[in-house]
């Protein structure tokens, strides 16, 4: 209890605009370590998400600092919502690592859960500043997974309309999806970019044995190209880790604290 009074961690809303001008909102896990792990939500989801919330209190309980935000058009970030959008998202995570990075902050590691694996994989592809990467549920073939969204023929219906609307159970849009969206979706290249990681850069994939959204297959595609790449299926999770947040959280954890402590025995 002392400890906890002495080392609290607070948690604040920071806000960091990314280079659109657009204002980027999220909640900042702030321990007194100088290390800081960022973390990228999936598609059509939040910061509030709850691999997002379980990954940055697990952090903020070993004393490493998180930072969990909203991509712009998601959440509480200023933006429209946009299909696609690959590369500007790994440009959003890039403002907010220069961010911290100009903050007296140690980034440590970058985590992403879906879309947000894609994200972390393809900023480790053109940045090359960060050498601790976690890719939970990414999808490797951008080109699958979209006819169970948009229904068949998408391709020839977004061409005669111009636009796609999705909708939920209720008959309510959720979001649109225009050709230049989809165009963004089907020419972002993972097998291309992965190829450009960093041979120092350390990768960790994880994926659910089942996941019905994005197959096991994609991560087994990912451990064959990512050059320093470590593979941890969890079996029978599915895509959002429903009964297995504990058993993630433990395998990224561990992933982290083992990256952390190379990085003490090789400065002192």
């Amino acid at each position: 209890m002392a400890q906890a009074a002495k080392n609290p961690v607070v948690q604040r809303k920071v806000i960091i605009p990314n280079k659109h001008g657009e204002k980027l909102v999220g909640v900042l896990h702030e321990t007194e370590s100088p290390e800081i792990v960022i973390l990228c939500h999936g598609f059509w989801s939040t910061k509030e998400n709850n691999t997002m919330v379980n990954l940055a209190v697990a952090l903020e309980n070993e004393r490493i600092s998180a930072f969990r935000f909203d991509f712009a058009g998601n959440g509480e970030s200023e933006g429209s919502f946009q299909y696609g959008n690959y590369w500007r998202e790994a440009d959003d995570l890039h403002a907010v690592i220069q961010h911290f990075s100009g903050a007296n902050h140690i980034i440590s590691a970058i985590i992403g859960h879906s879309k947000g694996g894609n994200v972390v994989l393809l900023y480790a592809s053109k940045y090359h500043d960060i050498h601790k990467v976690v890719n939970v549920s990414g999808r490797y073939d951008l080109s699958k997974g979209i006819e169970e969204r948009l229904g068949k023929d998408f391709m020839q219906r977004i061409k005669e309309v111009g636009i796609l609307e999705v909708k939920n159970k209720k008959g309510v849009v959720n979001y649109r999806v225009t050709e230049e969206g989809l165009m963004d979706r089907l020419s972002t290249n993972m097998h291309e970019a992965c190829l450009q990681i960093d041979k120092e850069c350390r990768v960790l994939s994880v994926h659910g044995s089942a996941d019905v959204i994005v197959p096991v297959q994609d991560t087994l595609e990912f451990a064959k190209i990512i050059p320093n790449h470590k593979l941890h299926i969890i079996e029978g999770a599915n895509h959002g880790y429903t009964s297995h947040q504990a058993k993630l959280t433990s395998v990224v954890l561990d992933f982290i604290k083992a990256a952390l402590q190379e990085n003490k025995d090789i400065t002192s």
